[in-house]
């Protein structure tokens, strides 16, 4: 079974950190592109960050560039985002995702982390 799990979710007070992860399975991963999207109740998918099948090249939503940090360790088929200086409007469920295709559509989700930020 082709499967993401996402961990290190919970409660931090903002300008704090935490180091989320996503660990992939059934599948090879090292060739495809991994991202993290996030979302808050009543509000559309934001996404957050992407990373290339090496590593070498990432993007990153705006509301986050500079405070978060995606990268990966494909002998562990691992993604992570490190996030810093957290702030309230960061609380969110946040999804990894991954994809094989040209297009770059994600097409495979994990089931969310919860990540609560406190003022």
């Amino acid at each position: 079974q082709v499967q993401l799990v996402e961990s290190g979710g919970g409660l931090v007070q903002a300008g704090g950190s935490l180091r989320l992860s996503c660990a992939a399975s059934g599948r090879t991963f090292s060739n495809s592109v991994l991202g993290w999207f996030r979302q808050s109740p009543g509000k559309e998918r934001e996404f957050v960050a992407r990373i290339s099948w090496s590593g070498g090249s990432t993007t990153y939503g705006s509301s986050v560039k500079g405070r978060f940090t995606i990268s990966r360790d494909n002998g562990k088929n691992t993604v992570y985002l490190q996030m810093n200086s957290l702030k309230p409007e960061d609380t969110a469920v946040y999804y990894c995702a991954a994809t094989w295709r040209l297009s770059g559509e994600f097409d495979l989700w994990g089931q969310g982390t919860q990540v609560t930020v406190s003022s």
